[in-house]
């Protein structure tokens, strides 16, 4: 699902960035020419994410002669001690390769499972579980990605595939119907219209101006399940803002479409993945 040339470009700057000429304890200790064999290991439970990617890291700095047997693949659910690869190479590539490797795979694979768990909480509602572009500076196509991985959908990548409208674009462009109506003189007709909105008196207005999705903004349980009813189905609804574990449920149970959660990709905490020399 990825392009490789980017995926290409992430590790080679990655690495980059760790070995800047030399590795100076690898390449002094470890004979050119020695090999070995080592394993990725779970350490937790959870949703795996990225063993390509990972895999990909040993094969750039070693192009020729390493090899890869691979036990579990992208959406497998780990158990801790599972293994999930072996891998043979020579001992240098495998000792510079794996901080980069395992920095992606464990990321990744954390917003694999916390997006898992988050879909597994509203599971029997009509709601999905997005994400949002609050992502790391250059990793937004591997973390949604992963979020992908994990059941979840993906929100807009940028802001070149939707025009979403925020409170400052509505503040700055003179309210609701003035600003949805300047956007619709200009915008094809293949790109849709997303509004946030903080009241039910704002919902009117959007569904009045003719939006195709209104984010329903910071609002309760109750106000949302008002703005469910008064919708009725004229445009897709997504509730955001200070999402939780402990909300999800109730939020879903409102009759929301979509419930995007920020903290997939912003703030998610790294799967414990290790890669061990196994001879």
């Amino acid at each position: 699902m990825i392009n490789s040339i980017y995926i290409d470009n992430i590790i080679k700057t990655a690495l980059l960035e760790d070995i800047n000429y030399l590795d100076c304890a690898t390449d002094y200790l470890i004979d050119e020419e020695q090999e070995n064999t080592a394993r990725f290991l779970a350490k937790d439970d959870g949703i795996l994410c990225g063993i390509d990617i990972a895999l990909r890291v040993f094969e750039l700095l070693q192009p020729q002669g390493f090899i890869a047997e691979v036990y579990k693949k992208d959406g497998d659910e780990l158990q801790k001690g599972d293994i999930i690869a072996e891998i043979k190479g020579k001992t240098r590539t495998i000792l510079k390769g794996e901080r980069t490797a395992l920095n992606l795979i464990q990321h990744m694979s954390g917003v694999a499972t916390a997006t898992h768990k988050a879909v597994e909480i509203i599971n029997g509602t009509k709601a999905s579980i997005a994400d949002t572009r609050k992502t790391l500076p250059g990793l937004r196509p591997l973390q949604k990605y992963a979020v992908t991985v994990g059941g979840g959908k993906n929100h807009r990548y940028n802001l070149s595939d939707a025009a979403m409208l925020k409170d400052n674009h509505v503040d700055a462009g003179g309210g609701i119907a003035n600003a949805v109506g300047k956007l619709k003189e200009k915008l094809g007709h293949m790109t849709k219209v997303e509004l946030e909105v903080r009241n039910l008196d704002e919902l009117g207005q959007a569904l009045e101006a003719g939006v195709d999705v209104i984010m329903l903004d910071n609002m309760s349980c109750e106000m949302m399940r008002d703005a469910v009813a008064i919708t009725n189905g004229k445009a897709l609804l997504e509730a955001s803002g200070g999402i939780t574990d402990e909300t999800l449920r109730e939020i879903a149970e409102t009759g929301v479409d979509i419930i995007s959660m920020g903290a997939l990709t912003h703030s998610v905490k790294a799967f414990d993945i290790s890669l061990k020399i196994a001879d």
